[in-house]
C-alpha cells in the first residue's frame, strides 16, 4: 500500500529477533496494554499507522527497555516459520471507470515442485526448465541488460553456476511498485531490466500448468495496467496447442491490452536456435530486447 506522506527515519536500536523485548514486559506499564484483555489487539495501537504515544512516558519506557536489551541481551526462542512468513494479501488501488477504487488482492506463493519417481521423464523436465532460465538470463546479459531470476530458483544450478550468480543478475527487484506488484514480479521466472525499468518478462512452463504462468502475467497486468513490458511464455514445442488454448481463455482477454495480443509464445527449440544464431554472429550487444517480438508467436484471433 502506498502512503501519501512519508518521512525519513533512522533506527536508534536494532535487535535480532531472538533478543527482542517480549510484549509481556509492557503488561500494566503502558496505556495500550493495561491488562490481559488488551492482549492481541492492544487497543489497535500496534497495528495502526505510526502515531504519537497517548502517554509520552510510554515511549521513554519502551526505548529504555530496548536499549537495556541491547546492552544486556537475553536470548529467547523464536518461531522460525512465523519469522519467515510474509503477507499474501494486500490492499491496492486501481483506476476503474475513470475513478480510483481500492481492492484486496492475494499473491500466491510459488508452487511446490512435484515429487519424482526417478523415471527419465521426471528427470528431464526440471532440467529443461533450468536450462531455459539460464539461456534467457545469459541472453539478457549479452544484450547489455540486467537480469532477474525468480527468488525461489536462485539456488538452482546450470553449467556449474547457480542461477542467482550468473552475469548481471540483480540482488533485488527495483522498488518503484507497491508491495503486491513486487511480490508478483519476484516470482516470475526471468526478467530483463534496463535501469529500473522491466523490459521483458518470461514464464517458463515445462512441468507446471500452462495456466499458472499465464495467471502470473495476468496478475501483473491487473496490478499495473499501464506497464509497458514484453511478455513471453516459453514452453516445449509439443505444448504449443495447450498454450494457444489457455491464453485465449476469456479471463485473459478482458484487459485493455488482452493477454493473447501482448504475450508471445516461444518454443524451447526456437529459443535455443535463436540464442545459437546470435552467438554465432556475435550480435548480442547490437540487439534490443524488442527483437524477440519478431521471433515469438502470438495467438490473438487475427494472428493465429
Amino acid at each position: 500500500m502506498e502512503f501519501p506522506a512519508r518521512v525519513q527515519v533512522k533506527p536508534l536500536v536494532v535487535l535480532p529477533p531472538e533478543h527482542g523485548v517480549p510484549m509481556e514486559a509492557l503488561l500494566g506499564k503502558v496505556d495500550f496494554y493495561r491488562n490481559a484483555s488488551d492482549k492481541g489487539k492492544f487497543k489497535g495501537f500496534i497495528r495502526a499507522s505510526p502515531m504519537r504515544f497517548k502517554e509520552p512516558s510510554d515511549g521513554k519506557f519502551i526505548f529504555d527497555l530496548l536499549t537495556g536489551a541491547k546492552a544486556n541481551p537475553v536470548s529467547r526462542p523464536v518461531d522460525s516459520k512465523a519469522l519467515a512468513r510474509k503477507p499474501t494479501s494486500f490492499k491496492v488501488k486501481f483506476q476503474q471507470g475513470g475513478k480510483q477504487v481500492e481492492a484486496k488482492v492475494t499473491v500466491p506463493e510459488p508452487e511446490e515442485t512435484p515429487p519424482t519417481n526417478g523415471s527419465p521423464a521426471d528427470m528431464v523436465a526440471p532440467t529443461q526448465h533450468t536450462e531455459i532460465q539460464a539461456a534467457l538470463l545469459a541472453l539478457g546479459a549479452e544484450l547489455n541488460l540486467d537480469v532477474w531470476v525468480a527468488r525461489n530458483d536462485r539456488s538452482k544450478m546450470w553449467g556449474g553456476t547457480k542461477l542467482g550468480e550468473m552475469p548481471r543478475i540483480l540482488p533485488s527487484i527495483p522498488t518503484q511498485f507497491n508491495e503486491a506488484t513486487n511480490r508478483t514480479i519476484e516470482l516470475i521466472d526471468v526478467l530483463w531490466l534496463k535501469g529500473n525499468a522491466i523490459v521483458a518478462a518470461f514464464e517458463v512452463e515445462s512441468t507446471t500448468s500452462i495456466y499458472s504462468g499465464l495467471l502470473r502475467m495476468s496478475d501483473l497486468l491487473a496490478l499495473q495496467p499501464n506497464l509497458d513490458i514484453k511478455l513471453y511464455l516459453v514452453a516445449p514445442d509439443e505444448r504449443r496447442e495447450k498454450v494457444a488454448q489457455e491464453i485465449r481463455r476469456p479471463t485473459f482477454s478482458r484487459f485493455e491490452k488482452p493477454l493473447p495480443v501482448i504475450c508471445g509464445f516461444l518454443s524451447f527449440d526456437k529459443l535455443r536456435e535463436t540464442v545459437h544464431g546470435i552467438r554465432k554472429l556475435n550480435i548480442g550487444s547490437a540487439l534490443q530486447a524488442a527483437f524477440l517480438e519478431n521471433v515469438a508467436e502470438y495467438f490473438d484471433e487475427e494472428g493465429g
